[in-house]
């Protein structure tokens, strides 16, 4: 009904994105957490979106539909060509947050952030923990304040990071991704779902062939 009358009550809290459909917005959420339930079978990659995933697919397949206009180079990704193109002009659209370099591809910024991976410049004022982020240390920072700035619509329950807030929401969405491969037994959170495993481990289970 919602997508027939263009209507789209189910709101994001985070960005405030709008979705027709309930099922849609519980999607949505795993963006802003760390949660990624689909998972290629080829490789062990995981994605928040099970399109993300199909499209992924093409690299197991050897598929590359997608052509450079310019060289005409194939990828199986759009967003490969999308970062091939970068090349072709003197854009550098990719920074580091921590030292401000910019870089072409993407690729080139993910290998550069390994070398920040042992820096720990931002130091805790109150403790002597040390963080490679400033946004890591503005949270760990919340701790000793007690601040839990992220605060839960449906319950009022306060949480010290954002991602915190957002797997907590999925309880509210009544989805349940996290499937047990052993009993079919769903769980929302994947950290239920690895408690839930272990109750399995003091189980025998014969095989059903002869």
């Amino acid at each position: 009904m919602h997508i027939h009358t263009n209507q789209k009550p189910f709101e994001c809290t985070f960005c405030n994105r709008t979705f027709a459909l309930k099922r849609y917005l519980a999607e949505h959420l795993y963006i802003h957490s760390n949660d990624k339930p689909f998972k290629c079978v080829n490789c062990s990659k995981s994605f928040v979106r099970k399109s993300n995933l199909i499209q992924h697919s093409y690299i197991h397949s050897n598929e590359k539909q997608y052509k450079c206009s310019v060289c005409e180079k194939s990828f199986a990704l759009k967003h490969h060509l999308t970062d091939h193109l970068y090349i072709h002009s003197n854009e550098k659209p990719f920074k580091c947050s921590i030292c401000d370099k910019s870089f072409v591809q993407k690729s080139a910024l993910t290998s550069h952030l390994y070398k920040h991976n042992n820096e720990k410049l931002f130091n805790c004022t109150t403790c002597s923990k040390s963080f490679s982020r400033k946004s890591s240390l503005t949270a760990h920072v919340r701790i000793h304040r007690n601040d839990k700035p992220f605060k839960c619509l449906v319950c009022n329950k306060s949480f010290v990071r954002n991602n915190h807030l957002t797997r907590h929401l999925i309880v509210h969405s009544n989805e349940k991704p996290f499937k047990c491969a052993v009993c079919n037994k769903s769980f929302a959170r994947k950290s239920n779902l690895a408690a839930h495993l272990s109750t399995h481990n003091n189980h025998t289970f014969l095989c059903s062939q002869k």
